[in-house]
């Protein structure tokens, strides 16, 4: 393979990683290919075998080596926190929720899983505040009664 040819490959790869979501994988082959691409012109890279054996050898070796350093550096293996909170707002049981127990509860015009966070049963239809939210669980206490 004549050095261009590993340019043009590694160029290619470069631009697909740019244009795929992310995950840095294929990222790692083109700049192998552009290694192998500024060895090849210097007359370093060898018959095509080495040159095939040192492309898998560095973009293997690069992903896994720099692959985890570069999502942590970049802060991208972090679950993003919630953009619309519902901590706070109020929901309705739909049913009797025990003290410590799950039932659901309607939130938004929405059916939710629902956890009473406190020591008395939650009646149905009770105003209740969210007070913590885990993926698809709220977990609720009743609004403190106003005289």
């Amino acid at each position: 393979m004549l050095w261009w040819h590993w340019l043009v490959i590694g160029l290619i790869l470069v631009a697909l990683e740019m244009a795929a979501s992310g995950g840095f994988y294929v990222i790692f082959f083109g700049i192998a290919a552009l290694a192998i691409a500024g060895l090849h012109l210097f007359d370093a890279a060898g018959p095509v075998w080495v040159q095939l054996l040192l492309f898998s050898l560095i973009s293997v070796g690069s992903l896994l080596f720099f692959r985890t350093r570069l999502l942590k550096w970049l802060q991208l293996d972090q679950v993003a926190p919630d953009v619309d909170s519902l901590v706070g707002d109020t929901a309705l049981p739909l049913e009797d929720i025990p003290a410590g127990g799950v039932g659901r509860a309607e939130l938004r015009g929405t059916v939710w899983s629902a956890r009473n966070r406190d020591s008395k049963t939650i009646e149905r239809g009770q105003r209740c505040k969210v007070v913590e939210v885990d993926r698809l669980m709220i977990f609720l206490k009743p609004e403190s009664e106003r005289p």
